[in-house]
């Protein structure tokens, strides 16, 4: 309001025995009887209630009571109520007390305007004349009363008031409004006429709205005044500013005419504003200090938020009252940059993504001021053979996703910093912000939907979104709506998706393979990708989760993660940046699949299509990408595939250009492969060399080893390498190591310099491979070394090589296989190999030992002892050792030796 003073008060012309008296009329009990109110000293004002002499006015109705029922108005009580109010309300009078009733009561006359009561209207003339006053007569008729009569005659005889043939009005009030909301609903937030009756505190009010006598209790939106004492409860206590504030908004609203609107209910109470032609009584609040915005209701003033905050702000900087002790939040974003442009890459549930800025840099955000859907005791499902996965189980988590990805996934976006929440105990530290895609604030857009709900923070918490009331009224329409979260229990489990997962379960697989094969291509989204090849696959037709692996191809594989999240093995070279041409390709995005068939573990193969430009037409094969781009390798089962030339031409044109995995790919090896498909038709070829081996690969049938006539070699270059490292020893940290560099590296067992190969760099930590022995490690970057001049063009001395026609059981028996592999392997002075086939670069070999006149298969071995599986290959040549490995897995099956202890759990005999 644009008045905020306090009003000023004269002071009373005598003591408060004094037979005069000056005031403020605070407010009108009926239209005999008014409440004036003095000069504040140290505290509340003093207020006296008086009544007018030798008058009585007609009695307004009262309110029900737990005692007694509510009372009717006597005809013209409101209109006398009325009158006085309109006449006297908020003006200055001089009340002279003619006389002191039994009860206590002063009884006067009254006063309006002028000096003096000489020069001032008399307010009980005034009213009699009006005919909305009787007059009293007692037992002695004085001059006053006798005057009072005359002017009592003349509104009879003109038909004034009470004195006509009219009833006047008798209020038919609601006292109480048993459905507030339908109250709310019927006014649809139009202003509505209506008298401030009392108040209760600085923000809450009690008011009549006119015309038709609905007396509500109304909670001003967006403020909160601190709270007076509970007269009802002893204990209570005042807060601090409490008296103060409901003096102001008093002095400015009581017994006023004034328009309410009805935003929202709280309880059995009314939310809403009030409208003043002086201006809003919330922002005054406000902007004195007397009260502070509350986000739970601040998002439905109809004057809107940002005036609210705005008026907050001033008594902040000021330091008024209740925030005399206020000190500023400071948001801890440290970046380099609050606002910038960036590409969202993925979605993370409903409130982060991650977004790609335009350095190539990738950083995770959360939106701001935004509550993830979470999962009540009600809706709790349980998770029967399946995990539990938040996305799918949680109601309306998965269409708030669905949402993000569908509107931002691969756009660009406008991103603002907002603050940075803390590391916690439970949760790490969050980089907050607000996103927008053109016009569009994509949380304002969850929360509209009623597929997210906002953050209520502290009154002192100023981290929160730049548009947290937008936020905050977009939820307020979204539970009017009754939208989303805010929709019956009904609705929100009707909502809840029920999905199946068919991983590991081959018996379900089968059932949907015929599904997958005969109805084309299938729609899905990549939820989830664990390498380059491997993806997990919501299909939404069939609320169906898969895993599906690329067909045609062999790409690299990342290390394993075992039983209690150990890692397994080594991650094969170009893995994981596999897994990033992937994820960057294809995660999140709609995809087509072509369903070939399914494998042991219930997983599904084949190929997978996905039209980053939306443009099916355009579709890119993934298999085709990985090799294209030099990280997959063609596998013989492309060959009954449709897409076999395509798959062909792409690793061909990979090769020629050394691309990943082919980068040391030499015109020797073209030669090698060609000798070998030309084999193909041909009778199988033994060739056995003899090597020594020197490692064995964790968590595969792996190993590297050097040809036996090599070793001598090896050993005299290695010492010459050394004593040219002792004659000039390298500087510490002046070699920077990249990928696919050459170095020497100090092997930790023995503190010994090798030739090593560096694999990748992250972190300051190389991972190596020590390329004359097989064995990797991971090594301080900075105390590898430049390799002496001379020496790097020597051939590394062992080679890789993999046990043809040989896979590994599942992890309950990996562990046993992986030792009696060793076994075989380090328990003697030496083994011979014989080089079966190639899958891309790597060779895979049979392996043999000799045992008295014979040499052993240490691959048929390991599935005679039922520690391994034969692996079909469809090579003609092959055809004999694989019916031998066949027939000999059959043995151990039929012989229940160990990894068939329990029977085919591969499913084949299903």
């Amino acid at each position: 309001m644009t008045d905020t003073g306090s009003p000023t008060v004269p002071p009373p012309a005598s003591s408060t025995t004094s037979p005069v008296r000056r005031g403020l009329v605070k407010s009108v009990l009926s239209g005999d009887a008014v409440i004036l109110q003095g000069q504040p000293q140290n505290g509340p004002p003093p207020e006296w209630t008086v009544y007018l002499s030798n008058v009585s006015a007609p009695r307004l109705g009262r309110r029900p009571t737990d005692s007694s029922s509510a009372t009717p108005d006597e005809p013209y009580a409101w209109e006398s109520r009325e009158h006085l109010r309109k006449k006297i309300v908020g003006q200055f009078v001089t009340f002279v007390r003619d006389f002191t009733a039994s009860s206590g009561r002063d009884h006067g006359r009254l006063y309006l305007g002028g000096t003096s009561p000489a020069d001032a209207e008399n307010v009980t003339k005034e009213m009699v004349s009006e005919g909305l006053l009787e007059v009293r007569q007692g037992k002695i008729t004085d001059e006053y009363t006798t005057e009072l009569l005359e002017l009592q005659e003349q509104a009879k005889s003109a038909g004034r008031g009470k004195w006509s043939s009219n009833a006047g009005t008798i209020r038919d009030i609601r006292w109480a409004i048993d459905n507030p909301r339908e109250l709310v609903d019927k006014y649809a937030q139009k202003p509505v006429d209506a008298v401030i009756e009392m108040v209760r505190d600085g923000s809450t009010v009690r008011a009549f709205l006119l015309p038709n006598f609905e007396y509500i209790t109304l909670q001003l939106s967006g403020v909160r005044a601190p709270s007076t004492k509970n007269p009802t409860a002893p204990d209570s206590r005042a807060e601090p500013f409490s008296e103060e504030a409901k003096f102001f908004v008093e002095s400015r609203l009581l017994q006023r005419d004034v328009q309410i609107i009805l935003e929202s209910t709280s309880n059995q109470n009314f939310v809403g504003s009030i409208v003043h032609p002086k201006g809003n009584i919330a922002e005054s609040l406000l902007r004195e200090g007397y009260a502070k915005c509350v986000d739970w209701s601040i998002g439905l003033a109809t004057g809107g938020a940002q005036k609210l905050r705005d008026a907050e702000k001033q008594a902040k900087e000021k330091r008024l009252r209740l925030w005399k002790s206020y000190q500023p939040t400071s948001s801890a974003y440290s970046g380099d940059r609050k606002a910038f442009t960036a590409k969202v890459t993925e979605v993370i549930l409903s409130d982060a993504v991650v977004v790609q800025k335009e350095d190539g840099s990738e950083l995770k955000l959360h939106l701001s001021s935004i509550r993830l859907p979470r999962e009540t005791g009600d809706d709790k499902q349980p998770s029967v053979g399946r995990q539990f996965r938040p996305l799918y189980d949680v109601p309306f988590m998965f269409q708030a996703r669905e949402f993000l990805r569908k509107r931002i996934l691969g756009k660009k976006v406008q991103v603002q910093i907002d603050y940075v929440q803390p590391k916690s105990d439970t949760f790490p530290e969050k980089t907050c912000a607000t996103i927008k895609i053109g016009d569009l604030n994509i949380a304002e857009g969850l929360v509209s939907r009623g597929l997210s709900k906002v953050v209520r923070h502290r009154a002192d918490d100023e981290n929160r979104a730049c548009e947290y009331d937008t936020l905050l009224a977009a939820e307020a329409n979204a539970e009017k709506g009754k939208k989303g979260l805010f929709a019956d229990k009904t609705a929100e489990k009707k909502d809840t998706l029920r999905i199946q997962e068919i991983t590991g379960d081959l018996a379900k697989a089968k059932q949907f393979l015929p599904y997958f094969q005969k109805g084309g291509r299938a729609e899905g989204v990549v939820e989830f990708l664990s390498g380059g090849s491997r993806l997990r696959i919501y299909i939404p037709k069939e609320t169906v989760l898969i895993t599906f692996l690329l067909g045609g191809i062999n790409c690299p594989k990342g290390a394993r993660v075992g039983p209690g999240g150990v890692t397994m093995g080594a991650a094969e070279p170009f893995a994981d940046e596999a897994a990033a041409f992937t994820r960057k390709l294809v995660l999140q995005h709609e995809v087509q699949l072509e369903v070939e068939s399914t494998d042991k573990n219930g997983n599904f193969v084949g190929y997978l299509f996905v039209s980053p430009d939306g443009n099916t037409s355009r579709a890119i094969n993934l298999s085709e990408a990985l090799v294209e781009a030099g990280l997959a390798s063609l596998h013989f089962t492309a060959e009954r595939s449709g897409h076999y030339n395509a798959l062909l031409a792409a690793e061909n044109r990979a090769k020629k250009a050394k691309k990943n995995i082919w980068a040391n790919y030499t015109e020797e090896q073209q030669q090698e492969e060609v000798e070998v498909q030309q084999a193909d038709t041909s009778e199988r070829k033994q060739n056995f060399r003899q090597v020594a081996v020197t490692d064995i690969a964790p968590g595969a049938l792996r190993f590297s080893a050097q040809n036996i006539e090599d070793g001598a070699k090896i050993e005299k270059m290695t010492t010459e390498m050394r004593q040219a490292i002792a004659e000039h020893p390298p500087l510490a940290g002046s070699y920077t190591p990249k990928r696919g560099d050459l170095c020497v590296a100090k092997f930790s067992q023995d503190g010994q310099w090798y030739r090593a190969k560096v694999e990748s760099v992250r972190a300051g930590q190389a991972e190596i491979l020590y390329i004359d022995y097989g064995n990797r490690e991971s090594v301080e970057a900075a105390k590898l070394a430049q390799i002496p001049a001379g020496f790097g063009s020597q051939p590394a001395g062992v080679k890789e090589y993999n046990l043809a026609l040989v896979k590994l059981p599942n992890e309950d028996y990996l562990e046993l296989t992986l030792q009696a592999f060793a076994h075989y392997l380090f328990g003697q002075s030496s083994v011979f190999v014989n080089s079966e086939y190639k899958v891309g670069t790597s060779d895979y070999v049979t392996v043999y030992f000799d045992s008295g006149n014979k040499k052993i298969d240490i691959g048929k071995a390991l599935i005679e002892e039922g520690l391994a599986l034969a692996d079909e290959r469809r090579e003609p040549r092959l055809q004999t050792i694989v019916k031998d490995y066949k027939s000999t897995e059959a043995a151990a099956k039929k012989g229940r030796k160990n990894i068939w202890e329990y029977g085919d759990f591969t499913g084949n005999d299903i």
